[in-house]
């Protein structure tokens, strides 16, 4: 068998075997040479067996991606009533309908710097946890998999580009954090996704780059996460975007304030309509449920 680049791993659900294979290892490995002990090693890491990552399930398959099919199968794309521009849900007397369509409180007062935003499914449990694996244990066939996410994410955003090409553009990291990561995750996802999209219509263009460290975006509030990311962000070659529509690409959309921020960006520099798409959003109305208490959550369905 080939074995292709990245980590192969394979899995057996017998404990006995996965203890002798570690007891074997041990016995092997101290006496080899430097040499042998880097294939005795790789060889090792292909055949000996490994656990889901998400849930600890040993795996049955040769994989590059250590996440078991039945982890996989459960991560879902939102479903039920979502506003029509920001994506976020909206039920019940919190829909306010404009212009034929579904739109949350929030985009019925200010319109955002982008046309419509697309997500495949909520940040939490697998989805947060795959996304975890990609940025910060360095897995990156997690890539492949939200890229194929994306894809059908965006789906429903096909109708509404014109016939011409769609730069694809992935929102930047920092110079410094890009070094230390070892790659920017929504480059990756972006080219991913190019690979899953039947259409062809849309090309990588990584135009944007962030011209400054900005700091965590977590516990601020909305005008301080604006204020954050004000001027943070550059178009590199404006003749890209000018009098086109665009694609962002994200792997998270939380607040929306990170491709507000890129989307008004690149309108300045031409850009005719910024679409964006994300594999994950942050669900603001069911974030607040989960943290109601019965009582509470009790109350406001009697409500509603």
């Amino acid at each position: 068998m080939a074995l292709g680049r990245g980590r192969l791993v394979f899995s057996s659900s017998k404990g006995s075997t996965r203890s002798a294979l570690r007891t074997l290892q041990g016995s092997l490995v101290p006496p080899l040479t430097s040499g042998m002990h880097g294939l005795a090693v790789a060889l090792f890491t292909t055949l000996f067996p490994s656990d889901c990552r998400l849930c600890g399930s040993p795996l049955v398959n040769i994989s590059r991606l250590p996440v078991c099919e039945e982890c996989l199968s459960s991560i879902r794309p939102i479903g039920g009533g979502l506003c029509g521009i920001c994506g976020e849900r909206v039920m019940g007397p919190f829909a306010l309908f404009a212009e034929g369509e579904v739109r949350c409180g929030l985009c019925r007062r200010t319109q955002p710097p982008y046309a419509k935003a697309a997500a495949y499914g909520s940040y939490e449990s697998g989805l947060r946890e795959l996304i975890h694996l990609l940025k910060y244990d360095g897995v990156r066939p997690a890539a492949n998999v939200l890229g194929r996410m994306l894809a059908e994410a965006i789906v429903p955003l096909q109708s509404l580009f014109a016939d011409d090409a769609v730069p694809a553009i992935p929102v930047p990291l920092y110079t410094r954090k890009r070094h230390q990561r070892g790659f920017n995750q929504a480059d990756l996802i972006a080219r991913a996704f190019l690979k899953h999209d039947a259409s062809g219509r849309f090309e990588f263009s990584p135009v944007l780059e962030r011209t400054r460290e900005t700091q965590s975006q977590i516990g601020l509030s909305r005008h301080q996460r604006r204020e954050n990311l004000r001027g943070a962000f550059a178009v590199t070659a404006p003749e890209a975007v000018c009098g086109r529509e665009v694609l962002l690409v994200d792997d998270v959309f939380t607040t929306g304030t990170t491709v507000s921020e890129c989307a008004r960006v690149l309108r300045r520099a031409g850009a005719g309509k910024v679409y964006v798409a994300t594999v994950a959003r942050t669900l603001k109305l069911e974030a607040q449920g989960a943290r109601l208490q019965p009582s509470a959550a009790m109350t406001m369905a009697a409500a509603s």
